[in-house]
C-alpha cells in the first residue's frame, strides 16, 4: 500500500493510492483503522502533506561510516538517538526556511529513510521490528551545522521549525535494508548511497529505541544519513529521493 496526507478544498485527509494520479479518501489515519470514504480524487487537484502526524521523531545519528568519517568522527558502540520536535515536521513542496543569521550561518541538507510506526511499540524484539512498522518514506534531516558544534548537543540544531520535511508517499512495499538514496541539490546529486550501507538496519534500531521508549503509533523513526551533508542557500531547491517511495522536494528560502 502507499498512503498520503493531503489537503483538498480547505480539508485536510489521509488517503490511498490508487494509482500514481488517484487517491482514495479515508475516514483517518490507516493505523487508527480508516476505511475508504467517498469517491477517489485525482492526485493533480490535491496539496501534499507530510504523510504523518507523529507525537514525536526520534533519529540516529551516525549510522554510516562514510558520515562518520566525513566530519572526522569515531564510530559510536550503540546508536545515537536524539529527538526532532513534532513542530519540525514540514510538507513536501513547502519552503525550508533558513534561520536569520544571527542565529545560524550553515544549514546543511541530510537525506534518510524514514520508518512510519503502525501500532504501540515496547520492548520489541529485532526479529518482530516489521510487525510494528506501517510503511516507510523520505525525510530530510536539516541541521543548523555551526549551532551543533556550539551546542555539542544537536537538539537545537535540529529542532527548528520546519527542519524534517517529510514525503511524499509511506509504503510498505520496498525492502529497507536495501534502498538507493540521494540528495540533489539544484539538480546536481550531493549525496548518493544504500541503506545497505547502515550500521544498524532498522530492525535493530526498532529494538534499541524500544528498550528505552515506547513509540506510539504515527512516530517517526529516522535512520541516519551517509556522506555529502552540505549547505543549503536561500533560492536552492533540495531533493531526497529514495527508490520505491519518491522524491520529497523543498525550496529553500531566508527568514522575513
Amino acid at each position: 500500500m502507499r498512503y498520503i496526507r493531503y489537503a483538498h478544498e480547505d480539508l485536510k485527509f489521509w488517503g490511498m493510492l490508487l494509482t500514481d494520479d488517484l487517491i482514495q479518501p479515508l475516514t483517518a489515519a490507516p493505523y487508527q483503522r480508516g476505511v475508504p470514504l467517498g469517491q477517489p480524487v485525482p492526485l493533480m487537484s490535491v496539496r501534499l502533506l507530510a504523510p504523518c502526524e507523529p507525537g514525536k521523531i526520534v533519529a540516529i545519528g551516525k549510522n554510516y561510516r562514510d558520515h562518520i568519517a566525513e566530519f572526522d568522527s569515531d564510530v559510536p558502540e550503540t546508536p545515537i538517538i536524539f529527538i526532532k520536535p513534532s513542530t519540525a515536521v514540514n510538507d513536501p513542496g513547502s519552503p525550508i526556511v533558513l534561520p536569520p543569521p544571527a542565529l545560524s550561518r550553515r544549514v546543511d541538507y541530510e537525506c534518510e529513510l524514514a520508518v512510519l510506526i503502525g501500532k504501540r511499540a515496547r520492548h520489541v524484539p529485532t526479529a518482530q521490528a516489521a510487525d510494528y512498522i506501517l510503511g516507510y518514506t523520505c525525510l530530510n534531516d536539516v541541521t543548523a551545522r555551526d549551532i551543533q558544534k556550539q551546542d555539542g548537543q544537536w537538539t537545537r540544531a535540529k529542532g527548528f521549525d520546519g527542519f524534517a520535511p517529510i514525503g511524499p508517499v509511506v509504503t510498505d512495499e520496498v525492502d529497507p535494508g536495501r534502498l538507493a538514496i540521494r540528495t540533489r541539490l539544484n539538480g546536481k546529486i550531493k549525496q548518493e548511497s544504500s541503506t545497505a550501507n547502515q550500521i544498524w538496519p532498522v530492525g535493530e534500531l526498532i529494538a534499541f529505541i524500544t528498550a528505552c521508549m515506547t513509540l506510539e503509533p504515527g512516530d517517526i523513526v529516522t535512520t541516519g544519513t551517509p556522506s555529502g551533508v552540505g549547505p543549503m542557500q536561500p533560492g536552492d531547491d533540495v531533493e531526497i529521493s529514495i527508490e520505491g517511495i519518491g522524491v520529497l522536494r523543498n525550496p529553500v528560502v531566508a527568514a522575513h
